[in-house]
């Protein structure tokens, strides 16, 4: 079932990986990034009215969906948020966007805090959705938060336990993580779930969103922590679920001003997964932020 029926599909080989997209609409450009255990198609209840105003360009991350899933390296770098980012900007260099607003959910909020942070001046304005920085929740870790995000120390663990264990388990894994939140799996399209499944069934698949984990508890803090001392300087919009972990147990303003000096947002009645839980708010608040910073040169 095609959940973008105006948008244009197609790959696009970047110097690490092959790269799956969907296209649409015209004017300014703006890249929305998905996060896991999901693909592109999360997008689809958002990008579609986006493109009204314009260009839309949905992407699976390196490792996922239609994306090619290379093998993982000792040290994860090839999975890396410095790596995945690349990935992104010669995607939108290929399609001749040199600039762009960048939106990422999840894991792809923190591919788009990297690609902001490597690649600043592409980049008009940044939305990062239902996340704190990386650093920032490694730091923060308890055990109420590590029995919340069981996930983040379950994944990261050596090759290939992991993955063996979740190959026997991928609907239910599937579907027990993108239905926990008020809503319940019901709010979710049953394309949309039946995409995540078909994408997640493949072992390569499974491989490369450990990885994805595995590089974000090494090399991508090391990165962080590098970056500590300099604040992203263009204009940031943080969303997260009123009924999510980010609200309980962090504070996404302070967190997001300890690392990007222009920065505002507030929470939606939902979950984790904002696009597809409170797609209406999250066009509405996207669509007010965009149009303010639209002309805005990097």
């Amino acid at each position: 079932m095609n959940l973008f029926p105006a948008f244009k599909q197609s790959k696009i080989r970047t110097s690490g990986a092959t790269i799956n997209l969907v296209v649409g609409g015209s004017g300014p450009a703006v890249l929305l990034l998905h996060g896991y255990p999901e693909t592109l198609a999360m997008w689809h209840k958002v990008a579609p009215a986006l493109a009204r105003d314009y260009t839309v360009v949905c992407a699976d991350l390196r490792g996922y969906g239609g994306s090619s899933k290379p093998q993982g390296l000792p040290d994860h770098s090839n999975y890396s948020k410095r790596a995945m980012a690349k990935d992104m900007v010669e995607v939108m260099a290929a399609l001749g966007h040199r600039h762009f607003h960048l939106v990422g959910h999840d894991r792809g909020a923190r591919v788009a805090h990297r690609l902001a942070r490597d690649h600043g001046k592409r980049v008009r304005s940044l939305a990062v959705l239902d996340i704190s920085p990386t650093l920032t929740m490694y730091r923060r870790t308890d055990q109420d938060f590590a029995t919340a995000y069981y996930h983040w120390f379950f994944l990261i663990q050596k090759a290939p336990l992991p993955e063996m264990l979740l190959a026997k388990q991928v609907p239910h894994y599937i579907i027990g993580r993108i239905g926990r939140g008020p809503g319940g799996i019901r709010v979710f399209d049953r394309n949309a779930l039946r995409e995540y499944v078909r994408a997640f069934r493949d072992p390569r698949t499974i491989h490369a969103t450990c990885e994805d984990y595995r590089a974000a508890a090494t090399i991508d803090l090391l990165h962080d922590k590098k970056d500590l001392r300099t604040k992203i300087k263009m204009p940031v919009l943080v969303l997260w679920g009123k009924h999510g972990v980010i609200e309980a147990m962090f504070k996404p303003l302070a967190d997001w001003r300890e690392v990007a000096s222009d920065v505002r947002g507030r929470s939606l009645d939902c979950g984790h997964f904002l696009p597809e839980e409170r797609p209406e708010e999250v066009l509405a608040e996207l669509r007010r932020f965009l149009a303010t910073h639209s002309d805005r040169q990097p």
